[in-house]
């Protein structure tokens, strides 16, 4: 067995060895084909292939029938161990350490304005978890925290991670009522005589979103590194700010801002679940993606019926 000799240093194919496996415990290449949806002749070959790099028989063959060699039976009895770390160590991957906290990672301003004031409802439907809302710009690294699940606005593509998409937003002007009656600003035409807020993102560009409605803007007199501070500025009347629908809905409800005109940009960015694929079948996180997706389709059932939508293109 000249390639066995090596054998602390080399490894045979994996796929027969695994086909070998699958046969022995069977014991049957017919059963082994139908449980891995693959034909007879398949296993057989790879199986065979096996004997080929080991340079000795595995199986007796007899009609119908197939029974493990003397070296047949030691490799069957090692992969039978092999195999099975090697499940228990897929099935760790996926456990859940904390089946009874959640623990959720969120831009701080879709975390203030969206999030949190709808979060009652949560704990109303699943009492059981507690829950930690952490509130971070940057995306979660899994691996060095215990995050299950990340709640980003952006593209979508996120590496080593699973993207699902969550909700669209909107972009458009809004102020404080008193700024609008002391500028007497109501159409984006009056944009350009007053303070505009800006924001260092860039989704939340004024220059790109006043091309793409075709009008001229005023100033940019403050630019803040995040869209709860735009807001915050709007709502301390410090000029206009260029708003997401999502952190801006509340306000306008409740009037202490005011939307200028009806034109709204949707950008390229949306509002993604993010996280390993295999934290998407944890319960607690199955049941938090069931819950906010339900939110968010009623939060789309708000957005005003009069509004003109300018879909922006990636740049």
């Amino acid at each position: 067995m000249s390639n066995a000799n090596d054998g602390h240093t080399r490894m045979p194919p994996l796929h027969g060895l695994y086909y070998f496996h699958q046969a022995a415990q069977l014991g049957s290449f017919k059963a082994a084909a139908e449980h891995l949806f693959v034909t007879a002749a398949a296993i057989s070959q790879q199986i065979r292939l096996l004997e080929e790099w080991l340079e000795t028989p595995l199986f007796y063959r007899q009609h119908r029938k197939i029974t493990l060699t003397p070296e047949g039976q030691t490799l069957f009895e090692h992969t039978q161990q092999g195999f099975t770390a090697i499940q228990n160590g897929l099935w760790l991957l996926n456990q859940d350490p904390e089946p009874q906290r959640l623990s959720l990672s969120t831009l701080p301003s879709f975390s203030q304005h969206w999030l949190v004031p709808r979060m009652n409802t949560f704990r109303e439907e699943h009492p059981d978890l507690s829950v930690l809302v952490e509130s971070k710009t940057e995306l979660q690294t899994f691996a060095q925290s215990s995050i299950d699940l990340c709640i980003r606005y952006g593209e979508g593509r996120y590496t080593d991670l699973t993207s699902q998409w969550l909700m669209d937003d909107l972009l458009y002007p809004v102020c404080h009522p008193l700024y609008q009656e002391q500028h007497q600003i109501y159409t984006i035409d009056d944009l350009q005589r007053v303070h505009l807020i800006g924001d260092i993102w860039p989704d939340m560009d004024w220059q790109r979103w006043l091309t793409l409605v075709g009008v001229k803007g005023g100033t940019t007199a403050l630019a803040y590194d995040g869209a709860n501070y735009v807001l915050e500025g709007a709502l301390s009347v410090q000029g206009v700010a260029l708003a997401r629908h999502t952190l801006a809905q509340r306000y306008l409800k409740e009037g202490k801002l005011v939307r200028i005109d009806n034109i709204a940009v949707k950008p390229t960015f949306r509002y993604h679940l993010c996280a390993p694929q295999g934290y998407f079948r944890r319960r607690k996180v199955i049941a938090f993606c069931d819950w906010i997706r339900r939110q968010a389709e009623a939060f789309r059932q708000t957005l005003p019926a009069d509004l003109t939508i300018i879909e922006a293109t990636s740049r």
